[in-house]
């Protein structure tokens, strides 16, 4: 059968096997909601979301350089990330960095979770990094690995660019899973300039994004690119026109974040892994790896829910169980 022709496919390769027990594993542990098994939240990551309002309309502390939003009534489940440093132009730096890690530490193991949006709250930036020449090694680790932690997020991560994102501003947006642009907001990897590369996570994710060729061009000239020229080379989903509040492509990550809603929570969140996983192997270990995220969906009550709202032609009331 279907089982021992995939057994065969993935004899003799134990680098293979090893990839889908730990797909396994890692969906089985990280991903399957299970009812009354809530992760513990750090009490340093819980109080930094708490600190922020839970509303849409609602406004954080001025002094804060990252809001957290818990959106509610039809947008409930979505939460924003939005980056408030007007006074250094959104610009990175190792305080923003370690709020956005407690930040994403906490949304990680929060159930209700549904999709998260990144944006800013600055008019015409998105975001942008600078840092002192000391501190250039240690602010690109951090970097790094904030960036791989939200690139990490078990839900699905959508990146709002109302304005300008450079350097690893536009690392951060690559680490979403999809970005939506304004046709005027610019970006661009442009670290060459400077003498240096992209160096959180740009030479990576760009040519996974765009394709090989493209992503040495850009890197190479460290161009800047518009919304429209970012749409027709594949860096962004979506573009819109901006408006006058600034905030077009917010509006159009807020109704995209909509679509998503509906669906089941841990159907979500098995599908990223399976195409997060998959797409770093070959086809054969890609498919073992789907049907081992696929089992993870069978036992939930969620499946069963779907099933008996299908039968009784109404919308389904997914728990995430």
């Amino acid at each position: 059968g279907a089982g021992s022709s995939m057994a065969a496919a993935l004899g003799g390769l134990g680098l293979l096997h090893g990839r889908v027990r730990l797909a396994a594993a890692a969906a089985a542990t990280a991903f399957l909601s299970r009812p009354g098994r809530r992760a513990p939240v750090r009490g340093d990551a819980a109080s930094a979301l708490s600190s922020a309002g839970r509303s849409y309309g609602s406004e954080a502390k001025e002094e804060e350089e990252l809001r957290v939003r818990y959106l509610d009534d039809e947008h409930k489940g979505i939460v924003v990330l939005g980056l408030n440093r007007s006074h250094a132009k959104n610009a990175l730096n190792k305080n923003l960095l370690k709020m956005m890690s407690k930040a994403v530490d906490a949304l990680k193991s929060d159930k209700k979770v549904r999709t998260v949006i990144f944006r800013s709250e600055v008019p015409g930036i998105f975001c942008a990094a600078k840092m002192h020449s000391s501190e250039v090694i240690f602010f690109f680790f951090l970097a790094r690995a904030t960036i791989n932690e939200m690139a990490n997020l078990p839900v699905p991560t959508i990146a709002a660019i109302d304005g300008t994102a450079l350097g690893g501003g536009l690392e951060l947006a690559l680490a979403c899973d999809i970005r939506v642009a304004a046709s005027s907001a610019k970006m661009g990897l442009v670290e060459t300039k400077l003498a240096i590369i992209p160096g959180a996570g740009g030479t990576q994710r760009l040519p996974r994004t765009i394709g090989v060729s493209l992503a040495k061009e850009l890197i190479f000239s460290a161009r800047i690119v518009d919304g429209e020229e970012a749409k027709s080379i594949g860096l962004i989903s979506h573009v819109v026109e901006q408006n006058e509040t600034g905030d077009a492509a917010y509006r159009r990550a807020l109704a995209l974040a909509r679509e998503f809603l509906p669906q089941g929570p841990v159907a979500m969140r098995v599908a990223k892994l399976a195409i997060n996983q998959g797409m770093e192997v070959d086809l054969v270990t890609g498919l073992a790896i789907e049907e081992a995220c696929y089992a993870q969906t069978i036992p939930t009550k969620d499946r069963i829910e779907g099933l008996l709202a299908f039968k009784e032609k109404r919308p389904p009331r997914y728990k995430g169980e």
